[in-house]
């Protein structure tokens, strides 16, 4: 094995060093002879360029490697030993082969760098402290339900807390053609008074007053989530609100059961949405709106003919949620396996005393104690004027 093979790298540097040194003297020696010649006028001969054109040759040369040398050092590949594995470093040790025929007891031992990992534990070459992670900004919101509800219904406000009107209950028809002189038949109608009340849904929550400053995003957070928390309570209570106590008198409560009114037809959850559209119509409110929970949407969406065919669209169209005309929305909000048909636009109304509003103060020891309390709350009432208007079924997939 030649000598440069066996040094290790930081040996290669220094003599590398001490030959690049000698090599600078050199051609500073030929530059000094030169400038000698130069200022007592005599020509410099041919010899005295070659050589120093060799010489700079060869001190550049030296460079280069002395450069290259350190590179490697810097990145820690410099000494040869450094790349060989533990085991192949041992058995390469002088005192290894004199092991084997030694005495009982004897040892052999070699010292081994550790390697850097990312161990954050005190061991060596644990490194893992160091690392800093990576922090996305803000807060990750958790998903939000999309409220559709409310947006079918016909909007209101009022400044009383009772809503009071007055409903038609029953209409008997005895119209008919008259002969001259003869009496003219009378007609019923029956009338009812009927009242429902505005009713409060609130919530609240509190937070310190140095969280607010410290994290801008807080604040806007806290009126969202809360506001949010309002409408996710308000769907259901418009859907299925029972009207005991502080519920809101809701609408599938007060609906209409899906009652077949043609013989046959009913094969299909489509059959069975249009046959509720019928059954709305009959009550002299055409429907204007259908809702259903998400998997039932999918259902139907799924429905494919005897060639394998999707019925109502294409997987890779932009076809809108409607069927029969009327628009289909779906939420989690509606119990799975069934569906309301109803005349939203005209049948009923929401009435809003109180919109929806984040208001933030101080309660009890809260202002000596830095925190901030936030309460949301709404007052709405829902009047349903013509129940026979909302029909509710069930497509009878889920027992």
């Amino acid at each position: 094995m030649a000598d440069n093979e066996t040094k290790t790298a930081a040996e290669l540097a220094v003599e590398m060093k001490a030959a690049l040194d000698k090599s600078l003297d050199g051609v500073k020696a030929l530059a000094e002879e030169a400038l000698g010649k130069a200022k007592n006028g005599e020509a410099l001969t041919e010899s005295i360029k070659g050589k120093a054109d060799e010489a700079l040759t060869g001190m550049n040369a030296l460079k280069a490697q002395l450069s290259e040398i350190e590179q490697k050092m810097a990145r820690g590949g410099g000494d040869p030993a450094e790349a060989k594995s533990v085991g192949q470093r041992f058995v390469e040790m002088d005192g290894f082969k004199g092991l084997m025929n030694a005495s009982p007891g004897a040892k052999l031992s070699m010292e081994v760098k550790a390697d850097l990992t990312s161990a954050t534990t005190d061991t060596a070459g644990a490194v893992g402290a160091a690392i800093a992670p990576y922090r996305l900004p803000g807060v990750q919101a958790l998903p939000q339900r999309r409220m559709t509800i409310r947006n079918l219904l016909m909007p209101g406000r009022t400044d009383s807390p009772t809503i009071e009107f007055v409903q038609e209950t029953g209409f008997a028809n005895n119209a008919a053609p008259v002969a001259e002189g003869a009496a003219k038949p009378e007609s019923d109608i029956k009338l009812a008074d009927r009242s429902v009340t505005t009713k409060v849904i609130a919530h609240w929550t509190r937070a310190t007053r140095q969280v607010l400053s410290d994290v801008a995003q807080v604040r806007s957070m806290i009126d969202q989530r809360l506001l949010y928390g309002l409408a996710y309570k308000e769907e259901g209570q418009l859907l299925y609100g029972d009207g005991t106590g502080q519920n809101l008198a809701g609408i599938v409560p007060q609906s209409t059961a899906y009652l077949n009114p043609l013989t046959g037809g009913d094969t299909t959850s489509i059959d069975r949405i249009r046959l509720m559209m019928l059954q709305a119509v009959l009550a002299e409110y055409p429907a204007s709106g259908i809702t259903m929970h998400p998997a039932d949407w999918a259902w139907i969406e799924l429905l494919k003919d005897t060639t394998g065919r999707y019925i109502i669209g294409n997987p890779q169209g932009g076809v809108a949620k409607t069927l029969w005309g009327l628009p289909v929305v779906d939420t989690p909000a509606m119990t799975i396996d069934k569906v309301l048909v109803g005349a939203f636009d005209m049948a009923a109304q929401i009435f809003d005393q109180w919109d929806g509003r984040v208001e933030a103060g101080y309660q009890n020891d809260d202002f000596t104690r830095n925190k901030v309390t936030f309460l949301a709350e709404e007052r709405l009432a829902l009047a349903v004027y013509r129940p026979e208007a909302f029909i509710y079924g069930d497509f009878g997939r889920v027992a």
